[in-house]
């Protein structure tokens, strides 16, 4: 569902218009000429105009170059009257998306071209999202010498359109490197496509990949392109390669080696202009012994390799990543500006992190709950292992045992009250005796 200003000077028109793209839902609003279309267009935000070139006052070639100019993100398509294509062709060189020549025949049509335009805003606010995303979240690397080949390696493939796959532990920062690799090449101004190879089932990961034809399964009402379509021009970012099924090996071999492809359940053969990155925490070299992956499909993945170093080997990098990270999650919950203790640093810097920039981004996302003050402290911090093993988070989700979270609720009480037993134990709402019973037990 999208919003979309259907503007003609002719009611008629813009009444057919109307009805046809309620039918998916669209909010519909409507203007007669120009100037009401931009007097709507400052009063309401609009993902789609569709507009008449031939209008009396403001042309709708002249309202095209407004939207240009002020709102540029708003995706146009043009509507022409038979013999005046050569005009719609220059509004598409001013940017329209598409045109549509009258009489429209039905709306099928009109409802197909709309959703391409509204495919195409999406995959520029998405690239909008990636690059604000990137703008605000850590750097790849803060100067720690592990990481020097790295970046290196990443600015120079950056700049031609080899396929790269990168190797590491989960966590590691593989996708960032390939938003790296994607935002200093030739393509980026173009969509910037990943998909997880392990998130989805077999059947819906094909359908996501390739697109699918109305009627090629069950729950198949239309046709839908897939994001190797989407991401023409662009960089598709292949996240946990190891787990593709060998049906789909053989599928991405193809449109590796040939660059073309089909939509799940059609027979038109599509081709395709993208620059690929894989990436994997898998020993693929092992996978191929045994016959769990494709040899050539390796071959083509692996055409400029490139291996992340976990974070316990990047001890410059983990401390300018984390006030990065912190940054972030504190806004996220709602206390912006939170700072670290050296105390915190200091456990950070101690523990090993064996999921890596993931494993440290939940936990300063925790600790940005847990602070009481606008500095974290070691105790705000619940890693995995080590010195406080009992704040332990598993991956499967469990919380930490119900004796952890009651002693960590009564630290946190007497520092609010400054140590006073009797306010703790009200705040609490234990009494004192009891209170007194459990500091001796937990050795606060």
């Amino acid at each position: 569902m999208a919003r979309i200003l259907v503007t003609d000077d002719e009611a008629g028109i813009r009444e057919f218009l109307s009805d046809a793209l309620e039918l998916d839902d669209h909010v519909l609003g409507a203007a007669g000429s120009g100037e009401e279309a931009i007097a709507e267009l400052k009063k309401r935000s609009y993902a789609l105009l569709i507009t008449d070139l031939s209008m009396p006052g403001i042309s709708g070639m002249e309202l095209l170059r407004w939207v240009r100019r002020e709102q540029p993100e708003v995706e146009v398509i043009v509507l022409t009257a038979h013999g005046t294509v050569d005009n719609a062709v220059e509004a598409m060189k001013l940017g329209a998306f598409e045109f549509l020549q009258k009489p429209i025949s039905g709306p099928d049509e009109l409802q197909l071209l709309v959703r391409r335009a509204l495919e195409r805003r999406q995959l520029k606010d998405q690239v909008a999202l990636n690059s604000r995303t990137q703008a605000t979240g850590p750097q790849l690397s803060y100067g720690d010498p592990a990481m020097e080949p790295v970046v290196r390696a990443l600015g120079k493939v950056a700049k031609t359109s080899a396929t790269v796959l990168l190797l590491g532990e989960s966590g590691v920062g593989k996708e960032v490197a390939a938003r790296a690799v994607h935002e200093q090449s030739e393509r980026s101004g173009k969509p910037f496509m990943a998909i997880n190879c392990a998130a989805l089932t077999e059947t819906l990961l094909e359908s996501e990949l390739f697109g699918h034809e109305k009627g090629a399964f069950t729950g198949a009402d239309e046709r839908r392109r897939g994001r190797i379509e989407l991401a023409e021009g662009g960089t598709f970012f292949l996240d946990e390669v190891g787990e593709l099924r060998p049906e789909l090996q053989a599928k991405l071999l193809r449109v590796l080696q040939e660059r073309r492809f089909e939509r799940v359940g059609g027979s038109q053969t599509l081709e395709t202009d993208v620059r690929w990155i894989a990436a994997t925490n898998r020993d693929l070299r092992s996978m191929i012994e045994h016959g769990e992956f494709r040899e050539d499909l390796y071959h083509r993945l692996a055409v400029f390799p490139i291996r992340l170093p976990p974070l316990r080997d990047r001890p410059a990098d983990l401390l300018p990543i984390a006030r990065c990270l912190l940054a972030r999650a504190s806004e996220s919950v709602g206390r912006p500006n939170l700072q670290l203790s050296g105390e915190a640093e200091q456990k950070l810097k101690a523990y090993t992190w064996p999921g890596n920039v993931r494993e440290l981004a939940n936990a300063l996302e925790r600790a940005s709950i847990l602070a009481d003050t606008q500095v974290i402290c070691g105790e705000d911090l619940w890693l995995e292992s080590g010195d406080v093993a009992s704040a332990s988070v598993e991956p499967s989700g469990e919380v930490r045992h119900l004796i952890d979270v009651e002693r960590d609720a009564i630290a946190h009480a007497l520092r609010a009250v400054d140590g006073n037993r009797r306010k703790a134990a009200d705040l609490l709402g234990i009494g004192e005796r009891t209170l007194y019973d459990k500091i001796k037990k937990y050795e606060l």
